[in-house]
């Protein structure tokens, strides 16, 4: 993160362009949340929720599989895709598991879901952990310069101390940040991107924004293309006012994306369509 406050996160609220994103992601969560399906089949939504969030990731991640291939695939074992949509799935299923020791201590919540990333697949201690000097990672959308292990320790301890304090930034401004200092970091060998964006889920959900987690960024931030990805990416690693609103107005409209995408699934249901 590049602000230097004493809260970095509180000025980031009222960037230009941030308020008025911050706004249309509560009015369309309430929206939503309003739905008569969600009266008594909320767990149907949320369940559809997570599993195209978890497509989504995965196709950011360079596994774009259909939806129906999604739900109907039982073994993500075998090619790199399959583990990708495997990987996605098990953080998606995980996340809510571990909201509860998220304010408490977030480090070890990334530990955990980096390796329930690697499902036990890399046959090292390279797993769980942040890396160390000299260790490569494997990231391919991300092409940014990377942090050396002594600058990710630092960073990662410093935002571990924002989200313990808490603080006043709205839900959509510390989500995107922390999923944006993740990427900024990749701080673990492998699995960067999925384990960013299942944090970013962490807080919507933990914020009390989307309780029920069915307002899917994950599904926004596929929709508008790995292309607008990185290009929204690059503005928060640029760390001025413009770059860091561009990242988190992005982060916004991949949430109101979401949303739209769980009307959706309350309309089909409300049909018997789904």
């Amino acid at each position: 993160m590049s602000t230097t406050a004493s809260d970095p996160l509180a000025t980031l609220g009222s960037l230009p362009g941030v308020p008025d994103a911050v706004d249309s992601v509560r009015k369309a969560v309430d929206r939503v949340y309003g739905h008569r399906v969600m009266r008594r089949r909320s767990n149907e939504v949320t369940a559809e929720a997570a599993l195209r969030g978890s497509r989504g990731s995965a196709a950011l991640a360079g596994a774009d599989w259909n939806l129906e291939e999604v739900r109907r695939r039982t073994d993500f074992s075998g090619e790199d895709e399959a583990r990708i949509v495997g990987a996605a799935l098990r953080l998606t299923a995980e996340a809510g598991q571990l909201l509860s020791i998220w304010r408490q201590s977030p480090l070890r919540v990334l530990a955990r879901l980096h390796l329930v990333a690697a499902g036990g697949a890399t046959p090292d201690d390279t797993v769980g952990r942040p890396r160390l000097a000299g260790e490569s990672v494997d990231e391919p959308l991300i092409e940014a310069s990377l942090p050396g292990a002594e600058e990710v320790a630092g960073r990662l301890e410093g935002l571990s101390r924002l989200i313990i304090a808490g603080g006043g930034a709205p839900a959509l401004v510390t989500a995107a940040v922390v999923h944006g200092e993740l990427l900024a970091l990749r701080p673990f060998g492998s699995h960067n991107g999925l384990v960013a964006r299942t944090a970013e889920r962490i807080v919507l959900i933990g914020s009390g924004l989307d309780p029920k987690s069915i307002c899917p960024a994950e599904v926004g931030h596929a929709e508008q293309g790995r292309a607008a990805y990185v290009a929204a990416f690059e503005g928060y690693m640029a760390g001025t006012p413009e770059g860091m609103a561009a990242w988190i107005t992005h982060c916004g409209r991949s949430a109101e994306l979401g949303v739209r995408e769980s009307t959706a699934v309350c309309e089909a249901l409300q049909r018997g369509a789904a």
